[in-house]
C-alpha cells in the first residue's frame, strides 16, 4: 500500500508516519505540508507546499496512491468559527476534492476527534466544524473513509506536541497515563495505536466509518 500523509510535523503526524515506515504492509509513503520532517528512509518522499489549498503545482506527484491519511488540524483556542472553519473545512474539503480526483480508489481517514458533532447543530463551535467536515468527507465519494475521533492521545517514542499548552497537559498526564488506561480505557489511545489503526482500517476496512478511542485501540 502507497500512503500519502499530511500534517507529518504534527504529534499525530508523526506517530502515523513512524508506523508506516515500520509496517511491511506500506511499501511507499510520501509526506505533504508546509515543511518536510527531515527523516530519512528509503520509503520515504516529502513535499513543502507552502500553500495547501493550492496543489496545482504538484498534482502529477499526487497520483497512484491508495490512502490518505489526513492529520493537519489546530486547535480551536481563540479562534472565530470563520476562521477556524478556513482552516479546518475549507483547507480539509480542497485537498479531499484534489486528491479524489486523482486517485479514485483512495481511501481517506481523517483525524476529528472526541465530541465531534455530526449533527452539525450543538453549542460547540469546533464540534460542528469537525462534524460538517466528517459528513461531506463521507459523501464525497472516496472508496472509504474513515472518521478517527480519538479523546487523550499519549506521546509514545520520543513524539511531542508543538503545541505549548498541550505539551504542558502531557507533562502534567503523561506520568499518569497508565492510571487512566486502567480506569479509562474508552478515552485514551497512544501515537502507536493510532497510527496502527490507520494502517488497518485503510488495508483491511474498520466495522465503523466514525471510530472512537475503543474503535482506535481494538483496530490498532
Amino acid at each position: 500500500m502507497k500512503v500519502m500523509l499530511f500534517g507529518a510535523t504534527g504529534m499525530v503526524g508523526q506517530g502515523a508516519l513512524r508506523e508506516c515506515l515500520l509496517s511491511d504492509e506500506v511499501s511507499a509513503v510520501l509526506t505533504v505540508g508546509r515543511t518536510v520532517t527531515g527523516r530519512q528512509n528509503t520509503k520515504l518522499r516529502e513535499i513543502a507546499q507552502k500553500d495547501l489549498t493550492n496543489l496545482s503545482s504538484v498534482e502529477e506527484q499526487l497520483a497512484g496512491y491508495d490512502a490518505c491519511f489526513f492529520c493537519l488540524g489546530v486547535s480551536s483556542a481563540g479562534m472565530n468559527e470563520q476562521d477556524y472553519t478556513l482552516v479546518t473545512y475549507d483547507l480539509t474539503m480542497s485537498v479531499a476534492r484534489t486528491l479524489l480526483k486523482l486517485n479514485t480508489n483512495m481511501t481517506f481517514i481523517y483525524v476529528s476527534g472526541t465530541g465531534t458533532d455530526s449533527t452539525e447543530k450543538g453549542r460547540s463551535m469546533w464540534a460542528r466544524v469537525k462534524g460538517r467536515t466528517e459528513n461531506e468527507l463521507l459523501h464525497l465519494g472516496f472508496k472509504s473513509a474513515y472518521m478517527f475521533r480519538p479523546g487523550y492521545i499519549q506521546p509514545m517514542d520520543g513524539i511531542k506536541t508543538k503545541t505549548a499548552v498541550y505539551a504542558l497537559l502531557y507533562a502534567v498526564l503523561g506520568p499518569l497515563y497508565p492510571v487512566l488506561k486502567a480506569i479509562a480505557p474508552g478515552y485514551v489511545t497512544t501515537t502507536r495505536q493510532l497510527g496502527r489503526a490507520m494502517i488497518q482500517a485503510a488495508l483491511h476496512g474498520a466495522p465503523t466509518t466514525h471510530l472512537e478511542n475503543r474503535d482506535i485501540n481494538a483496530l490498532g
